[in-house]
């Protein structure tokens, strides 16, 4: 009987909290991969961000992933949300270091908040240089990133995904940041 209640007890502790997860999907699928997640019941993320096109003919503003190949998306990763993700048509594979790492919740949020906000965005090259900071006042209050620089009062804030080594950058006016680890 108690190997019986040890099993129980064994089975309760392996319910994991949800993560979220980046899913890296093949060439210009991130859509795809976002449908067919949420068909299923999933919570996805795919950050967009409107550009200009590269056109000379006519202008366009076109939207597209922030993160080109990749698509975020909060789960406990049981066995059924796992094959879920797996059989998504577009998916290639869940980043990890042999087993699918956890994206830090605090990186996700401050991309969302910067989505949100009223700040021009656009992405960039990922940078590991510069020590993490908070911002604390303004729209982009709570978002944690790196600030690469001031530039005529200007600062921009970068925060980047390390897993698969991509950043968005935002300008700030004079926000009050502080140091955060």
């Amino acid at each position: 009987m108690e190997s019986e209640s040890n099993k129980e007890t064994g089975s309760q502790q392996s319910t994991q909290f949800p993560f979220w997860y980046a899913i890296y999907t093949q060439s210009r699928q991130e859509g795809k991969v976002e449908k067919a997640l949420r068909k299923k019941g999933l919570d996805v993320f795919l950050p967009l961000v409107t550009m200009p096109s590269r056109r000379r003919d006519r202008k366009l503003l076109l939207t597209l992933p922030l993160f080109p190949g990749y698509v975020f998306v909060h789960t406990p990763l049981d066995t059924n949300d796992y094959l879920a993700i797996l059989k998504a048509p577009g998916m290639v594979r869940i980043l990890g270091n042999g087993r699918p790492t956890p994206v830090p919740k605090e990186t996700v949020e401050s991309i969302r908040t910067i989505m949100k906000s009223n700040q021009p965005f656009y992405p960039c090259p990922y940078l590991q240089t510069g020590a993490p900071v908070r911002v604390l006042e303004g729209p982009l209050a709570g978002t944690i990133g790196v600030i690469q620089g001031r530039k005529e009062k200007k600062r921009r804030l970068i925060v980047s995904v390390e897993l698969f080594r991509r950043s968005v950058t935002v300008e700030l006016d004079d926000d009050a940041v502080e140091r955060w680890s």
